[in-house]
């Protein structure tokens, strides 16, 4: 026992794909994570558990490995670092877990009883987190101790490979708390995003009305599947991989997705394409975006040439990488 190692400093409660996807981040990044199952099992449950959660992990980072990521030399190394810990063994791992990541099934039943096991054994510096896509925050601060040291953090598949997470607060959550989670991410290689307690997140919103209105077009015959994937890969997800959404509507002007926005909403669906009222209101000031100074964001004192040449070469970049950009022809063509 005197030269059993310490616990880990991270640990993911639930030992499911979220769970797997981000012991994998961790530990990928050189840290050793606790993957923690808090439901009883009998020994050969649990080893059957523990064996395929372990085989996931594996092959997960085998996959890496094939795609020349990684060296397959390394697959071992790094899956040794998660822990896999039963619920007989969870009170010694949560009470050492500096930050703990809930991905038990979303209902609140599952999630009350786990974090009664969370409030009884972390530590009361533990910053608790829930992974939950569907639960908001607000609800789920009612079921922690120190409510102040809680916050959703919401993955996105896969968890060790997308580096974007999603941190929702709500209005009890400590300013500390909240940058010390963005700074054990970003160490880690995340790049934390910070949004309100507001159903579905940032990405989850948006793409859902994107994935519902590439059905709807399917369903009206307006293009086939094949069609719309190629000009979402190619045109809007090409785009958007250089200039966020927001930036994008600075960049070609509030103006002109109020105009479209109009056209859209009187020949297609009011509902779903009439513009929210700020972009009307942006619109009556003048803050257009790049080619007025100011927008959603503010131009003053940027060197707006800099940034556009800076844009096409984000977009560029990307043709590129799809084996979209074509060399200039030698020759005038008749």
């Amino acid at each position: 026992m005197a030269n059993e190692p310490a616990p880990p400093r991270f640990a993911a409660v639930g030992a499911g794909r979220m769970g797997r996807g981000i012991a994998i981040a961790f530990a990928y990044a050189g840290h050793r994570i606790s993957l923690i199952d808090l439901r009883p099992r009998t020994p050969e449950a649990w080893q059957r558990l523990s064996d395929e959660a372990q085989a996931e992990i594996t092959a997960s980072l085998s996959g890496l490995a094939q795609l020349g990521v990684i060296d397959a030399s390394q697959v071992e190394r790094i899956a040794a670092r998660v822990d896999f810990v039963n619920a007989a063994e969870a009170l010694r791992a949560l009470a050492a877990a500096e930050l703990v990541f809930e991905g038990v099934p979303e209902t609140m039943e599952a999630k009350r009883e786990a974090f009664e096991q969370l409030n009884r054994h972390c530590s009361d510096d533990a910053i608790l987190t829930s992974t939950t896509s569907s639960i908001l925050v607000t609800q789920l601060a009612a079921l922690v101790r120190r409510p102040e040291r809680f916050l959703n953090m919401h993955w996105l598949n896969p968890a060790y490979v997308i580096p974007v997470v999603e941190l929702s607060c709500h209005p009890g959550t400590d300013a500390g708390v909240l940058a010390r989670t963005k700074a054990l991410m970003e160490a880690i290689g995340k790049l934390p995003v910070v949004c309100g307690a507001s159903p579905g997140y940032i990405v989850p919103r948006l793409q859902a009305l994107v994935m519902n209105e590439a059905a709807r077009m399917i369903e009206e015959g307006a293009a086939t599947a094949e069609e719309i994937d190629k000009a979402t890969r190619y045109g809007l997800g090409l785009r958007f991989a250089a200039l966020g959404v927001v930036e994008f509507i600075d960049f070609g002007g509030c103006d002109i997705l109020h105009h479209a926005s109009r056209e859209m909403s009187a020949s297609l669906d009011a509902g779903r394409y009439t513009a929210p009222a700020i972009v009307g209101r942006m619109v009556e000031e003048g803050r257009l975006g790049l080619k007025t100074g100011s927008g959603f964001y503010d131009y003053a004192g940027r060197d707006t040439a800099a940034y556009r040449r800076d844009v096409l070469s984000r977009t560029l970049g990307e043709l590129k990488h799809a084996g979209l950009w074509r060399a200039p022809a030698d020759e005038t063509l008749s």
